[in-house]
This record gives C-alpha cells, sequence and structure tokens, in this order.
C-alpha cells in the first residue's frame, strides 16, 4: 500500500491507527468504501448508493482512495471508468461492515429513522432483492411511497432473467404487485426494526396484485446485511 501524505486534517502521529484514520476517516469515505464492496464499481451507480454526495466530491474521494492504494481504476465496458478495490482495499471488508454491526446494535433506532431517503432506499432494495423465490418469468413491482413528494413517490423493480432493474419512471410493464406504504414502514422493514406483516397490520403498508407474491414477499424482499443483528441497550 502506498505512503499517503495529507497536508490538511493531517493527525501528526506515526501510531497506525492515526495513519489509517488519515485516509479512511474524511467525510463519506467510509461509505464510498461500503458502495465499493456492496459491489457498486461504476461512478453512477457509486452516485446512487451516496445521493446527497456530489459528484465533484465523489470524484475527489475517488481520486484518493486511488492514490493511497485502496482502490483500483480501470477503462471497462465501453471505456466507462470501473473502480475496484485492491487487496487492501479488501481487507477493509470486516472493518466496514463491523461499524455497520455496531451501528445496528448501539445506535437508536429512532435516530436512523429521522434519515429517509426513498432513492437510497430503492437502491439498496434492489441489490438485496433475491430473485430465487420469485417465478421465472418477468416480475414488475411497483413501489408507492404515500409520505413523500410525488414527484419521489413512484419506484419501480423488475425482475427477469436473475436481473434486478430499478426505474424512477413507469417501466410499462404490467405491475404484478403494488407494495403501498410509507417511506418510514419501507425502511423500518429494510433495517429489521419491524416485519411485513406488522406494518400491514397497523395498515402502514398494503399489497395488492399477486396473492402469491405478496405472502412470499419475506422471501424475496432482501434486507439489509444488518438487519439480522439484535439490539442492545447502552
Amino acid at each position: 500500500m502506498r505512503n499517503v501524505e495529507q497536508e490538511k486534517g493531517s493527525y501528526g502521529q506515526f501510531c497506525p491507527v492515526a495513519m489509517a484514520a488519515e485516509i479512511l476517516c474524511s467525510r463519506w469515505t467510509v461509505l464510498v468504501l461500503r458502495e465499493l464492496l456492496a459491489g457498486s464499481t461504476r461512478f453512477n451507480e457509486l452516485r446512487r448508493g451516496v445521493p446527497r454526495m456530489s459528484p465533484a466530491l465523489l470524484s475527489k474521494r475517488l481520486k484518493e482512495l486511488e492514490q493511497a492504494g485502496v482502490v483500483v481504476a480501470a477503462p471497462g465496458a465501453r471505456g466507462v471508468a470501473e473502480y475496484r478495490l485492491s487487496p487492501a482495499g479488501e481487507e477493509l471488508r470486516p472493518i466496514v461492515f463491523g461499524m455497520g454491526f455496531w451501528g445496528q446494535r448501539w445506535v437508536e433506532s429512532q435516530l436512523s429513522l429521522k434519515n429517509l431517503d426513498p432513492s437510497l432506499l430503492m437502491w439498496d432494495m434492489r441489490r438485496n432483492l433475491r430473485t430465487e423465490p420469485l417465478p421465472p418469468r418477468r416480475c414488475t413491482i411497483a413501489f408507492q411511497l404515500s409520505d413523500v413528494p410525488e414527484s419521489r413517490r413512484n419506484h419501480w423493480l423488475v425482475v427477469e432473467g436473475g436481473a434486478v432493474d430499478l426505474c424512477s419512471v413507469d417501466p410499462g410493464f404490467e405491475v404484478d404487485l403494488y407494495v403501498v406504504g410509507t417511506l418510514r414502514a419501507l425502511t423500518a422493514i429494510w433495517m429489521g426494526l419491524t416485519t411485513v406483516q406488522r406494518e400491514v397490520t397497523a395498515k402502514q403498508l398494503e399489497l395488492l396484485g399477486d396473492a402469491a407474491l405478496a405472502r412470499s414477499i419475506e422471501q424475496w424482499l432482501g434486507l439489509s446485511p444488518f438487519a439480522g443483528e439484535a439490539r442492545k441497550v447502552a
């Protein structure tokens, strides 16, 4: 791994913890690493995983990680740059995911649910959706978020041939299942703080359409990788 000299923000300590923090603890860096560890490789994919990060800052952080030997950039299909973790970057996997498990255990859930973002939630649901329980035909699942502005209310997941596409504009396919509910309820389900059945009973969620798809939703609706972690009280 290359040596990186940072004039600004340096701790001025020889301790390896301090040296690692100079690379990893700048704002947004850990979230960019989270996206790379989750499988995003292209700039636009990374942007969808950190929608509140400016493109200029994302580009800057990627260059910093590349200079540090954590990320490798190379031309991909059609000349579009792809970013992949180096061996040094892959070694960060237990550290980044360990932070997530710690946050799931110890951070107050109501604080987490103040940070709601429909675009990020749907992006996370898309990449965690399990296609195996779904029928082999094309399935279109429409999500209608009742408590967000109309311009961000409707999203479609189209599953075909083992691939999952996320659309913010109606793809024009017949919808197999409508999932209608509040952004807060769906986020809480994805985080493992509640269940689909509990939110349906509380009338915060409604499933309309294919009865088999509705019954199996908890089998195919992928949750956060941290959802199974039991919460603790400080």
